[in-house]
């Protein structure tokens, strides 16, 4: 690092946890780029005044993370429209003295959902367990690339009301589903279930959902990457399931932010090795 050095980063409260600064400096490194990744922790009644001074010592862009995806927008000077009607930012790049926000996690599982499981998302049904910001980015995206049908559950039925409102404003023609229970019987005709929920994630989660819902010919999709296997992972691969979990979907945000920050091919194996590796020694 040198006088030269530019500095890019990801605000989140907590979030010296994150992997992204491990692979975000690897991208840098493996392209010669003089630049560094940090992360920052922001308090919430800080939020406004960190991205102040962010702008005023020129970052050059940073990642957003819990609890900033939503109340960042209105300190931002652009917005991309994809994000805008998502609701979340979690990319934001310094272009002309302006902070413009973009939102790629969507973007990140449809590529995920592509390069791992050769899944197109056109002609299929979803059936997404969660409704908060994660889910918001998965169901529009997957709306976008055609999906057939969209279903939602959430525990807090206002959160899922809110969420099906909004997608069906932007896809009428779209076939969207509000499930007030979870459903007790196989998902036939669902093509593949997502869980957009935090539950997974620490041992003591009750499972998300029951495995009666699943048929032989379900994938199952948990948006949580560490533990790589969650519970209702485990349960899908002992039914010889197709499943995937979060990792791809961190891995590809990460590229796309990467790319709009640097206008170059993201190095993706070298920033999916070293992902591994740190999830790896948790």
């Amino acid at each position: 690092m040198d006088a030269h050095t530019k500095i890019y980063g990801i605000i989140g409260y907590p979030v010296r946890h994150s992997f992204s600064p491990v692979m975000h400096n690897s991208a840098f490194q493996s392209a010669k780029i003089n630049a560094v990744y940090l992360a920052f922790e922001v308090l919430p009644e800080n939020l406004k005044d960190a991205l102040v001074g962010m702008k005023a010592i020129g970052i050059q862009g940073f990642n957003v993370t819990i609890p900033h995806k939503e109340t960042c927008i209105p300190f931002l000077d652009e917005v991309y429209p994809t994000a805008k009607i998502i609701g979340a930012v979690n990319t934001v790049v310094l272009k002309e003295g302006k902070f413009i926000g973009y939102n790629t996690d969507g973007k990140g599982f449809i590529r995920a959902l592509e390069t791992e499981l050769k899944i197109k998302p056109r002609g299929k049904r979803f059936f997404i367990l969660g409704a908060g910001g994660a889910a918001r980015a998965v169901g529009f995206n997957l709306l976008q690339e055609g999906a057939r049908e969209l279903a939602l559950y959430d525990i807090v039925r206002s959160k899922a009301e809110s969420l099906v409102i909004d997608l069906r404003l932007h896809f009428p023609n779209a076939q969207i589903e509000l499930f007030t229970n979870l459903p007790n019987s196989p998902l036939k005709g669902f093509n593949c279930l997502i869980n957009a929920t935090p539950l997974g994630m620490k041992k003591e989660d009750a499972l998300v959902i029951d495995p009666k819902v699943f048929h032989p010919k379900l994938i199952v999709c948990d948006l949580i990457y560490n533990p790589p296997q969650t519970k209702l992972l485990k349960i899908a691969q002992s039914k010889r399931l197709r499943t995937m979990n979060g990792l791809g979907m961190l891995l590809y945000q990460g590229v796309l932010s990467w790319e709009i920050w640097t206008g170059k091919k993201a190095p993706v194996s070298i920033m999916r090795k070293e992902l591994e590796k740190a999830i790896a020694k948790k």
